[in-house]
């Protein structure tokens, strides 16, 4: 039976208390003040619930909210925070630079929210990150420009495992600095505005597992570099201006199971040797201009899924 009315303004005294969960109930109103006493919490999830007002300082995770407003400049104070989620909010405005204080960080999410401005560099100087995400915002790039481009300080932050920047409107070039995030296991820049090469030092991310790049203005071909990722599981690259002849070194990623590259103009036959890869539940090449494509062939592994 899912508890309801409001979190009692008692909670406050305990204060030793270092994780809390009130997840999926019916709780409602503001966050009592009170709640700032908790120095010591590094976790507290309150998803599917039913709050209002303003964000709290001390949080360590919230999911599911419907806050309304911007991110405090206060949550710097939260100095023992390990984990930040806001996910699906109205949070507006910039990212405070000030987040970049909370070095004991791991994991940062702020997505499907109407942030806008820039991704303050000083995130990428919290040397525990290892996650994070803002997708479906409307951010752009680094200041003062608000257009600008992606980060160029990445190397900063080489264990990162999870870049996700998708649905936003970031653009100029993907800088070729990406290779330096060698623990990168997804990289998802997909649905923005970048425009030139995918960089040759894509292939450094030798853990990568998914790449996310569809839905941009990338242009030239797929870089032979591509396919040194043998763990590759997901290659997204559909809707861009990619073209030339898929590199057949392609055929060697035998980890891959979703292959998206319809709507770009890449040029001669599919590889016969695609049917190598025998984890492959997906391969879309549609409208590539390239001759009969496949796709939306799910839930099929072997080389029966691949038609040509």
């Amino acid at each position: 039976m899912a508890l309801t009315g409001r979190i009692p303004q008692d909670f406050g005294n305990l204060l030793f208390l270092v994780s809390l969960d009130l997840g999926s109930n019916n709780f409602h109103k503001n966050l009592p003040q009170e709640m700032a006493r908790l120095h010591l919490i590094t976790f507290v999830d309150l998803f599917f619930n039913n709050f209002r007002g303003e964000v709290p300082s001390w949080f360590g995770f919230l999911h599911q909210h419907q806050f309304q407003c911007h991110i405090p400049v206060s949550v710097s104070n939260a100095l023992r925070l390990e984990r930040l989620e806001l996910f699906g909010n109205t949070l507006k405005g910039n990212i405070p630079e000030e987040i970049g204080n909370l070095h004991n960080m791991n994991w940062l999410s702020i997505q499907f929210n109407q942030l806008t401005g820039s991704i303050p560099l000083t995130i990428f100087n919290i040397s525990k990150i290892k996650v994070v995400s803002f997708r479906g915002n409307s951010l752009s790039g680094k200041l003062p420009n608000i257009h600008g481009n992606i980060p160029t300080r990445l190397s900063n932050c080489s264990q990162v495992q999870q870049l996700t920047l998708s649905e936003n409107k970031f653009d100029g070039p993907i800088h070729s600095e990406i290779g330096s995030l060698t623990n990168l296991q997804v990289l998802a820049l997909g649905s923005n505005h970048f425009t030139g090469i995918i960089p040759q030092q894509i292939g450094n991310l030798v853990n990568l597992m998914e790449l996310w790049m569809e839905g941009s203005q990338m242009t030239d071909s797929v870089p032979i570099s591509i396919c040194n990722i043998s763990v590759l599981q997901v290659l997204s690259l559909w809707r861009n201006n990619l073209s030339g002849i898929l590199p057949r070194e392609i055929c060697n990623l035998i980890k891959m199971q979703f292959l998206y590259l319809e709507k770009n103009r890449f040029t001669g036959g599919i590889h016969k040797e695609m049917s190598n890869l025998i984890e492959l539940e997906v391969h879309d090449c549609y409208d590539t201009n390239r001759g009969p494509g496949v796709t939306s062939i799910s839930n099929h592994k072997g080389p029966d899924a691949i038609l040509f």
